[in-house]
């Protein structure tokens, strides 16, 4: 047995020592780790690591998010303006000066020669005080017959109702509906070297049917009446098909000849060759009365309206607006094909 009084001297010794028997595992060099303290430091330090390196990439997302809103913002204050920019009538600021609308490219719907543009145009140019005048200046192959037309009566009718003499000034080109639009004015100012005439309604189209024969391609087209397939490039075209056709050429044509007529009144010179879609130089639409002097812009301003001033009244779609259009459309597909897809649309 072991003498209690020894074991109190080494319990005695022991704190003397400044050891604890309590402890394990501590020596005279120092008290040693605990078994897996090392671990849980590195595990908790690399959590730390890894929670500064998220913290450093939702700032730096952060960051990016507000940098690229703005640029939106940005751009879509340049983009309003510049739409908000169009159809921007001049200020005249009360100075008499001549008004002109450009009529330049294909005279389609939704061009910047279509009659929606060019109507709105010429109002704003009537309906301003301080013209003189209004001159339309063209540089047209032609185009809707339809488009034309509405252009025509509306210019008539303005005419009627300001009393303001018009215009009409060709640069290279004035043909077919462009004419049409021309014959609206009081006179036709040209370029020697302009092209004027092309009196004329065509249709046009391809038929590949015998191309067909050739290759073994069976064309099957089934149609709720009986004319339904009309002008169907891959079907044969019958003589009453063909004939109906020619007539409703006819009919425009036929209009297109009165307005001319009634524009140009004794001063065209007709002969066999006036409304058979010819054209002529500008020299020689002088001649047969289809134009009425050779001049530009400039001289019409200055000699004729007596308004040296010259102001553009001319609505032109910027590029705004076709980037608006086309996002637009491509907003309306996608909604068109996802009701599509849930079975909301009926075609």
């Amino acid at each position: 047995m072991t003498d209690p009084s020894s074991a109190d001297r080494s319990f005695e010794s022991a704190q003397a020592r400044g050891s604890d028997p309590a402890k394990q595992g501590r020596t005279d060099a120092g008290e040693m780790p605990r078994p897996g303290t090392g671990d849980a430091v590195v595990s908790n330090l690399a959590l730390a690591a890894m929670f500064g390196d998220y913290l450093k990439e939702k700032r730096s997302a952060r960051r990016w998010r507000i940098f690229f809103r703005l640029v939106w913002m940005t751009l879509f204050a340049v983009f309003a303006y510049f739409a908000l920019e169009t159809g921007h009538t001049p200020s005249s600021a009360g100075v008499p000066h001549t008004a002109v609308v450009e009529i330049k490219g294909e005279i389609a719907d939704g061009t910047d020669a279509g009659a929606s543009a060019i109507v709105g145009a010429v109002r704003d140019a009537f309906e301003d005080s301080h013209s003189m005048a209004v001159v339309l200046l063209i540089n047209s192959p032609g185009g809707s017959p339809v488009q034309a037309g509405i252009i025509n009566d509306e210019i008539r009718r303005m005419k009627d109702i300001y009393k303001k003499p018009v215009y009409a000034v060709v640069e290279e080109s004035c043909a077919s509906a462009a004419y049409y639009i021309a014959v609206s004015a009081d006179k036709i100012y040209v370029d020697k070297a302009s092209v004027v005439g092309s009196i004329g309604v065509l249709m046009d189209g391809f038929g590949f049917t015998g191309l067909m024969e050739k290759v073994g391609v069976e064309r099957r087209l089934m149609t709720a009446g009986s004319n339904k397939g009309f002008l169907d490039p891959f079907s044969p075209q019958s003589k009453e098909h063909r004939d109906y056709a020619q007539n409703l050429l006819n009919q425009i044509h036929s209009q297109f000849i009165d307005v001319v007529r009634k524009g140009r009144g004794d001063r065209l010179k007709e002969d066999a060759d006036t409304f058979s879609g010819l054209f002529w130089s500008g020299e020689q639409a002088v001649k047969l009365g289809l134009a009425d002097e050779v001049a530009n812009i400039e001289y019409v301003a200055r000699e004729v309206v007596k308004a040296p001033d010259i102001y553009d009244y001319t609505r032109k779609e910027n590029v705004a607006e076709r980037l608006a259009k086309k996002f637009g459309a491509s907003i309306g597909a996608g909604a068109v094909k996802a009701m599509a897809s849930h079975g909301v649309l009926v075609k």
